[in-house]
């Protein structure tokens, strides 16, 4: 009758459970993790103190603390400041989905290579050289004053239309580089592939180029999103009551600046969200693509 014999060093596992030295490993690990943000986080502290301290007995800081950081007035220009943000909110969603659909239109056109379509490839084309070249401050005032200038019927007058047709302008061109970039991106196989398969060229580029496109190129729209958040106070230049124009009146109000602040920070946390799931659709098609090398 033969009995086993014991592993040498005593490193065998149980039963079902890790060995003696990856225990350890593990447990080496999470000491470095956990020294690693102990450093960090006492950096960090210490850095904040010193920015603090230099800031606080700055000459003229009771001036600028009186007049950006009034906790009064902030209290006070709290609510017109976010009426005025959710109307951002609005035009931002609206304008996010006009754009999609823009700047897929024209990278689609910019991609066809039949000679008899080149008309529409030459336009598409002066389209996204002239308005990403074009500065947005000045295409809002172009669009919010030169369109109600012409007096046409059916041109809309409000100002909030007006300054969405100009973000929808601005950002569709760029966004539409970014839908070329991603469908071009894919490797002509795939095209090959589906024409073999007896899928029509729409069909193709709707079941299997766009899908692997819009994959490729999620964290870049999202990128573009999170600078579209922040463009969208530029309305506030044609007169629509938003964030950064309530902040503006309430800074007249109250001969303060602390409208301005209150009104930067809600653009931040209204930024932030989209920031970091951005960062995480980054990294979890970096690990993918990551594993596929290792396989």
């Amino acid at each position: 009758m033969s009995t086993a014999l014991p592993a040498a060093g005593g490193d065998a596992p149980t039963a079902g459970g890790p060995s003696a030295v990856q225990l350890d490993r593990e447990a080496y690990r999470r000491s470095r993790s956990r020294r690693s943000t102990g450093v960090a986080l006492a950096s960090t502290v210490v850095f904040a103190v010193v920015v603090w301290f230099g800031i606080t007995h700055s000459p003229g800081w009771p001036r600028v603390k009186q007049s950006f950081l009034s906790w009064p007035v902030a209290k006070e220009s709290f609510v017109p400041v976010l009426e005025g943000l959710w109307l951002n909110v609005r035009v931002l969603v609206v304008s996010e989905l006009c754009i999609l659909a823009v700047g897929l239109l024209v990278a689609f056109a910019r991609t066809l290579r039949a000679s008899v379509f080149f008309p529409l490839r030459l336009l598409a084309a002066a389209y996204t050289d002239f308005f990403r070249g074009m500065p947005l401050i000045i295409l809002l005032y172009i669009v919010g004053f030169g369109l109600p200038g012409l007096r046409l019927s059916g041109v809309p007058t409000s100002p909030v239309v007006l300054g969405t047709i100009a973000l929808v302008l601005c950002y569709g061109a760029y966004v539409a580089e970014v839908f070329r970039a991603g469908i071009e991106g894919v490797h002509p196989s795939q095209r090959a592939a589906a024409r073999s398969l007896g899928l029509s060229y729409a069909q193709s580029m709707r079941v299997v180029v766009l899908p692997q496109a819009v994959r490729r190129v999620l964290p870049p729209l999202l990128n573009d999103f999170v600078a579209l958040q922040k463009d969208v106070g530029l309305i506030s230049v044609l007169g629509a009551v938003d964030a950064v124009r309530a902040a503006q009146i309430e800074s007249a109000r109250a001969a303060s600046f602390t409208p301005y602040v209150v009104a930067g920070l809600l653009f931040v946390c209204l930024a932030v969200p989209t920031a970091r799931f951005a960062d995480r659709v980054a990294r979890r098609r970096e690990s993918r693509e990551r594993a596929g090398a290792v396989l």
